[in-house]
């Protein structure tokens, strides 16, 4: 680092982001993209509906908001739009996080809140996991901080009911509980309706995972309207023009073809099914998901080796070398082509392991 640097930040350590290869001849299951792109339909509503690029961006994004709205039953002022959930979770940390009121997440989560926690300045409690990899949810009663559950869980993919978020909610009513359902569409049952009933709930989504986005770089919170006032205060005191005209457009094309999006994700859910049946054939251990991802180990083979053979053999996926979950691997779903890449080469490379 320079000599410039805020001291402040000298310890942080950043978010680590999946390998992004610039080459394409890979079979990329690494980062959870979604293997099939925008519907032309709504590439075709998108190019219509662009605002010209020589003006700034709509500034209240109130098209797409007000679509998202009719798409899950709340106001459109329950609702606030960010660049990716990522500026979402970081806005949150913001707006109901400091140095009295601190944050508690899982120990194994999404790689971001420990990341946010420590840009802010925020105290943090990592709440391990259950023997099983699961979120107990009592784990979370009365902490007296704000709480970040990614849910399904990430790299887990386990998720929890809304029943179970709600006895946390009811739990914890003097703080905000923040929901992070980037995978929910896969299986997972959204939190969403629950903010009609509680003021202290917020829901991040994302288009990246199954609305074919991840390269536009949108995503959406939805609460209580005073929640969402409180981050639309950190939005315009940051970037009040933070997402582009194109994102918005696509966006907005995209919810047009929702059809499109529940077809994308029953693919994926039906090759979900068949991976991990393949791998279990293969001795697999593979936790219950519901995201479009599976979290796998071998009893054959490291999860480490697994990765850097793979990778060798041009197929990525995602290893964490972090205690307790370094026998695993994350492996994105993908086409029924590219699971098939996959398994052909780890039956190779368990061959060769005998």
């Amino acid at each position: 680092m320079s000599r410039f640097y805020s001291y402040r930040n000298a310890a942080l350590i950043p978010y680590t982001p999946g390998e992004q290869p610039k080459v394409l001849n890979v079979t990329k299951l690494n980062t959870n993209e979604c293997p099939f792109p925008p519907s032309e339909k709504a590439l075709a509503f998108a190019a219509a509906h662009t605002r010209p690029l020589n003006l700034y961006p709509e500034l209240q994004c109130i098209d797409v908001r007000s679509k998202l709205a009719e798409l899950h039953g709340i106001d459109a002022d329950n609702i606030v739009l960010g660049n990716g959930s990522d500026e979402l979770l970081n806005f949150a940390f913001l707006a109901f996080c400091d140095d009295r009121r601190g944050v508690a997440f899982p120990n194994i989560s999404y790689g971001f809140y420990p990341v946010y926690a420590d840009l802010n300045h925020v105290p943090a409690l990592e709440i391990p996991l259950r023997e099983d990899f699961s979120v107990a949810p009592e784990d979370y009663f009365g902490l007296g901080r704000t709480i970040f559950l990614a849910n399904p869980n990430a790299p887990t993919g386990m998720a929890l009911t809304p029943a179970q978020i709600e006895t946390i909610l009811k739990a914890n009513p003097d703080d905000v509980v923040v929901v992070d359902e980037a995978y929910v569409d896969f299986g997972g049952e959204s939190c969403i309706p629950l903010i009609k009933s509680y003021d202290n709930l917020l829901v991040i989504q994302t288009f990246s995972k199954s609305r074919s986005m991840a390269g536009a770089r949108l995503g959406f919170a939805a609460g209580d309207k005073e929640l969402i006032r409180d981050l639309n205060t950190i939005k315009f005191s940051i970037n009040p023009y933070n997402i582009n005209s194109m994102t918005l457009a696509l966006g907005l094309g995209v919810l047009e073809d929702e059809e499109t999006t529940r077809s994308n994700c029953r693919t994926i859910m039906e090759n979900r099914a068949y991976t991990v049946a393949e791998l279990e054939k293969l001795g697999f251990t593979v936790l219950p998901s519901c995201a479009n991802f599976v979290f796998a180990a071998s009893g054959k083979i490291g999860g480490q080796e697994l990765y850097l053979r793979l990778k060798e053999r041009g197929v990525l996926i995602r290893h964490f070398d972090k205690p307790g979950i370094s026998a695993y691997n994350r492996i994105t779903i993908g086409t029924r082509e590219q699971m098939d890449i996959l398994l052909k080469n780890i039956r190779e490379i368990l061959e060769g392991t005998v």
